[in-house]
C-alpha cells in the first residue's frame, strides 16, 4: 500500500526550492545580487563600471535594492580587483582563471565587505556570500565561497572573530 507522500514545511520566506523568497529579501541583500550580476559583467565581458551600472540601475526590482551599498560594491570591487585577488589567491587550491566568474565575484563581494562594511557583522558577510553563490554559482560553489570567506575572516576581522570564538558564537 502506497503512502501519501506530504510536502516538506517550507521555511518561512523561502520557496519551495529554498531559495529566498523575493519579498524577503532586504534591500542590502538584493544590492548585493545586482553587484554579483554586475560584477559578473565586468569578469566576463571586461565591460566598465559605468556601463554596467547603467544597464544594472534599468533592471526590474533595482529600486527595492539599497544603491549606496551598490554602488560601494560595484565600484568598490572593480577599483580593487587586484587587491581583492591578492588576498583570496592564497587560500585557493587552483588558480584564480579557474574558478567560476560567479565564485570570484562572490569572493570579491565577501573580502570588499570585510574590509569596507564594518557595520555587517563577519559571519552575516559569510552567510550572504554563501547565499548569493547557492543562488546563482555552480552545485558546490557556495562551500568553495564559504572556505575561502572564512579562511580570510580571521585575517580581516581579527577582532570580531576572536570575539565571537571567546563568546562561543564561532567555532575555533
Amino acid at each position: 500500500m502506497d503512502e501519501e507522500r506530504k510536502p516538506l514545511p517550507k521555511a518561512p520566506g523561502r520557496t519551495a526550492t529554498g531559495a529566498r523568497k523575493a519579498s524577503a529579501k532586504s534591500a542590502r541583500t538584493r544590492a548585493r545580487e545586482f553587484a554579483l550580476q554586475a560584477l559578473y559583467q565586468h569578469l566576463v565581458g571586461r565591460n566598465d563600471a559605468q556601463s554596467i551600472d547603467h544597464f544594472t540601475r534599468d533592471l526590474s526590482g533595482f529600486h527595492k535594492a539599497d544603491s549606496v551599498h551598490y554602488d560601494a560594491l560595484l565600484h568598490g570591487c572593480i577599483e580593487r580587483g587586484q587587491e581583492l585577488d591578492a588576498l583570496i589567491t592564497p587560500l585557493l587550491d587552483r588558480k584564480l582563471q579557474e574558478i567560476s566568474p560567479i565564485e570570484h565575484a562572490v569572493m570579491w563581494i565577501g573580502v570588499y565587505e570585510f574590509q569596507n562594511a564594518a557595520d555587517v557583522p563577519w559571519r552575516v558577510v559569510i552567510n550572504e556570500c554563501v547565499e548569493l553563490a547557492k543562488e546563482f554559482g555552480g552545485t558546490d560553489g557556495h562551500k568553495y565561497v564559504n572556505a575561502v570567506l572564512n579562511g580570510l575572516a580571521p585575517k580581516l576581522r581579527a577582532a570580531e572573530v576572536e570575539a565571537d570564538k571567546a563568546s562561543g558564537k564561532a567555532r575555533p
